[in-house]
């Protein structure tokens, strides 16, 4: 399966985009056959990278660019080749400090910090580079196989 294009966003860094993207996504999830609590994780690890983009790498300047693609892709996940939706972003944002990606701790109780955890914790897999004075975030979330159903 050749990498096939489903979605692909142009929005602004304001915050009041976000509604739009989580109900586009929780759409077409569903659609991909994500489990609902799947679908609530991606969703909520797409909000939070959108989030991160708007807070630090454009400042909270509501007038910048985003572009979001959404893919469906064949890639190999333990030692098997699986469907899975990958999602790109793309700003053109300042340059992020690598090192400071790397999330607060989970027992540090305080508002804030823990974006970058849900991302990870959501998805299976998250790559980030900055080449061309753009950042670009990759998310892939693979299609599990539907379980069988139990015998009674």
């Amino acid at each position: 399966m050749p990498r096939d294009l489903l979605l692909k966003m142009e929005l602004r860094s304001r915050p009041e985009s976000l509604c739009i993207v989580r109900g586009a996504v929780t759409q077409l999830t569903g659609m991909l056959g994500f489990s609902e609590p799947e679908c609530r994780a991606v969703v909520l690890a797409l909000d939070e990278a959108l989030a991160n983009v708007i807070r630090h790498a454009y400042a909270g300047n509501p007038k910048r660019p985003i572009e979001v693609s959404f893919r469906r892709i064949r890639a190999s996940w333990r030692g098997a080749s699986r469907v899975a939706l990958e999602i790109v972003l793309v700003d053109r944002g300042r340059k992020i400090d690598r090192a400071k990606l790397r999330g607060r701790a989970l027992e540090d109780v305080r508002p804030g910090g823990l974006g970058l955890h849900f991302i990870r914790q959501n998805m299976d897999a998250v790559e980030f580079r900055r080449t061309d004075g753009r950042n670009r975030l990759r998310l892939v979330k693979f299609l599990r196989a539907p379980r069988p159903p139990r015998d009674p």
